[in-house]
């Protein structure tokens, strides 16, 4: 064990936690006011039920010994985190660190995995019906995905026995470009489908972001958790998460300005949301190519990924769905194209050790990522959609057209972000015990007040 990768790789993953918290201020502050609590509260929602599955199974399930061909691990041979903690014995590791860090790192991405899709369906679900979607999901879709691109466990005499797409295949994902965000945004795509448009969507001035500083605190604490996320994932404190780190600060800035110059030529201004969304953008672009491209070739890949993703996020418009916060146009688009750029610019002198066509390694590579990136996005569509048909046809996805435009907060969590009103009034005010906010069935009454 090395102390110095195990306290790097315990940081990382602090980081990478914050990243969704940061998660939260960035979707919430997009959303209506009367709806920000609710935005916020999915992403909490994810933290609590990923992180009990992951312990009781999860883990276990992506990183145990391999039981489908590469396809699954075997969700009881770490069950409960059994094994890992097992020190009658030397202390298990995964590479240079003990394997309870590598738990603990792995358990994040999963977390904020399943945070990200929260962002599709803004203003309109029901917050238990997320609930059970993000432990339905996460179970049936991610673990098994994490498997096949991060697990590279090896058996008796170097077998292979890790996931079909990383090991077997030999597709270059350093942080998560396929397990995390063509994964997340294929998920989006199909919930937007579930569970329709907002009222007003498209003409409602009022679905504007309400507040602008919770947008660019949270792309702050995003930028500031990816380090954690890209060069956390060298597992240790070395060349490569340098190599990582310096292409998590190129590429975002690049796209940056990509994004603002197609604001500034299309609409005529450059807007502190497309500034936000831009950095966000190749954040994704560079998270599965951050060990694998040069630094000036990430910043190339942050400019097309800032350009690309700033014309695709009005796609939404032209093919009718309502993507609220845009996670299908930045995760899905961007988590594509950094998956794909590695084909091209993949530098076989490079961490990741890729040959991309640039370099004079032909299509080969490029034909790996692509079986990656789409076969991730058509597992991860097709089981988000069935999935979130059955809740739809069970127990109800979508809040009545009443609730939402009384506003999600009030009408679901008896809560308002700003409570200015009953301060006032002296007679509404929303404290955890109070009985009055039990009486769902008077959200308008409620609202009137909060109005007032």
């Amino acid at each position: 064990m090395n102390t110095g990768d195990t306290a790097w790789v315990l940081v990382s993953a602090a980081l990478v936690l914050l990243m969704t918290p940061g998660l939260a201020f960035f979707y919430g502050g997009m959303t209506r006011a009367k709806g920000v609590l609710n935005m916020m509260m999915m992403s909490f929602g994810a933290i609590a039920v990923v992180g009990v599955l992951w312990i009781l199974f999860g883990y276990s399930a992506a990183f145990g010994n391999d039981v489908g061909g590469g396809l699954l691990g075997n969700p009881f041979a770490k069950l409960g985190l059994q094994g890992v903690l097992d020190t009658g014995k030397a202390m298990p590791l995964v590479g240079t660190i003990p394997e309870l860090a590598f738990v603990g790192f792995q358990a994040v991405f999963a977390i904020i995995t399943v945070a990200l899709i929260s962002g599709a369906i803004a203003d309109r679900a029901k917050f238990g019906a997320w609930m059970v979607f993000a432990a339905i999901w996460v179970t049936v879709v991610y673990f098994p995905v994490a498997h096949w691109v991060f697990d590279f466990n090896t058996g008796p005499g170097g077998a292979k026995t890790g996931g079909w797409l990383g090991q077997g295949l030999g597709v270059i994902d350093f942080a998560g470009g396929t397990a995390v965000h063509i994964n997340a945004g294929a998920a989006a795509l199909a919930l937007c489908l579930i569970l329709g448009k907002r009222k007003g969507f498209g003409k409602d001035p009022g679905h504007r972001p309400h507040n602008m500083p919770f947008v660019m605190l949270g792309a702050g604490l995003l930028w500031f958790g990816w380090f954690g996320f890209n060069a956390g994932s060298a597992l240790g404190a070395n060349g490569i998460a340098g190599y990582a780190w310096i292409n998590t600060l190129a590429a975002p800035c690049a796209a940056t300005l990509g994004w603002l110059l197609v604001e500034r030529l299309r609409d005529g201004h450059a807007t502190s949301l497309g500034a936000a969304s831009g950095a966000v953008a190749g954040l994704v672009a560079i998270t599965p190519a951050c060990a694998a491209v040069t630094p000036v070739w990430a910043m190339v890949l942050g400019l097309l990924a800032g350009v690309v993703c700033a014309m695709a996020v009005g796609l939404k418009f032209r093919l009718g769905f309502d993507d609220s916060l845009d996670v299908v146009g930045v995760h899905l688009v961007g988590g594509i194209i950094g998956t794909l750029f590695i084909g091209l610019a993949a530098d076989p002198n490079a961490p990741s050790a890729g040959h991309g066509l640039f370099y004079g390694g032909g299509l080969e590579l490029l034909g790996k990522q692509a079986v990656g990136a789409f076969s991730v996005f058509l597992y991860s569509f097709v089981l988000a959609f069935i999935i979130g048909w059955i809740i739809n046809k069970t127990m109800g996805f979508r809040i009545s057209a009443a609730h939402e435009a009384a506003g999600i907060d009030i009408s679901v969590h008896a809560e308002s972000a700003y409570d200015f009103g009953s301060h006032i009034a002296g007679s509404f005010h929303p404290l955890h015990g109070n009985p009055a906010l039990q009486q769902h069935a008077a959200p308008a009454r409620i609202q009137s007040k909060v109005d007032a």
